[in-house]
């Protein structure tokens, strides 16, 4: 399967970026009448042909389009300190958008190491993720903001913060509420000052803990992927005794004409 990103799809035809028609056609040796597939970062998962097959300019015809392609039917959103080594953000987002994020938010506090990041760059190790792992929703990437600022601004319906501190945590599985709308805020490697912390619990975030190792940054920022992919695990599973056990309810109950 080959995927490409195509945000910008507004007809049945489609001429592919200069950067997307070199890899077709000169890496992937695709030519006319080959199928490949295209997301356009909102949901929707297209099946396409080539028409013309130029290394600059493919143009495509769509033949097929589904809508809310894999939709999660909640929203994640974790706020992190960027770290020095830029490169372990890079592997966050990356790993993170396999496993499914909505929107992150670099947020610079007082212990912050890094004061500044280039979003450009961030936004293609996460378009290159979500083509890895067949992804139609591009989760949103937001430029750096003050920590105080955002936690002011902040309206998700569930809003937590993880610290190191030895102040009262719950733990965040206890907390999280299916099919909501989740904000998780993560702190520098020098972990959030008290008065980060106040601040946040004023803004009615619940400090959380996330087990019982001490991690780093952007591991952290995962395990919060994670928690959530269980408590989705958690659902389907009794879904799924659900509907045996009325499956089984079915095959036992009496023949009304018996």
């Amino acid at each position: 399967m080959h995927i490409f990103y195509t945000p910008d799809i507004n007809s049945n035809t489609l001429i592919l970026s200069e950067e997307e028609s070199k890899h077709c056609i000169k890496v992937l040796r695709l030519d006319t009448g080959s199928l490949l597939n295209l997301v356009d970062g909102i949901g929707g998962f297209y099946d396409a042909v080539i028409e013309d097959p130029h290394p600059k300019r493919t143009k495509l015809k769509i033949v097929n389009k589904l809508e809310n392609f894999a939709k999660r039917n909640h929203y994640l959103h974790i706020a992190i300190a960027p770290t020095k080594n830029i490169e372990r953000i890079e592997w966050f987002l990356e790993k993170a958008t396999e496993i499914g994020i909505d929107e992150i938010t670099p947020i610079i506090c007082d212990r912050s190491e890094r004061k500044e990041i280039k979003t450009e760059r961030l936004n293609k190790v996460i378009t290159s993720a979500i083509k890895q792992s067949i992804k139609a929703f591009h989760p949103k990437l937001n430029e750096p903001i003050r920590f105080s600022d955002f936690i002011a601004k902040t309206t998700n319906t569930q809003k937590f913060i993880a610290h190191c501190m030895d102040s009262g945590k719950v733990a965040i599985k206890e907390q999280l509420i299916p099919k909501g709308n989740y904000l998780v805020v993560i702190g520098p490697e020098g972990d959030f000052t008290f008065q980060e912390l106040e601040v946040a619990i004023a803004n009615n975030f619940i400090p959380i803990s996330l087990g019982d190792s001490r991690l780093r940054t952007e591991t952290a920022a995962l395990e919060a992927c994670f928690e959530r992919s269980e408590l989705l695990l958690r659902e389907a599973t009794v879904r799924h005794r659900i509907a045996h056990v009325r499956s089984e309810i079915g095959r036992s109950a009496p023949d009304d004409g018996a």
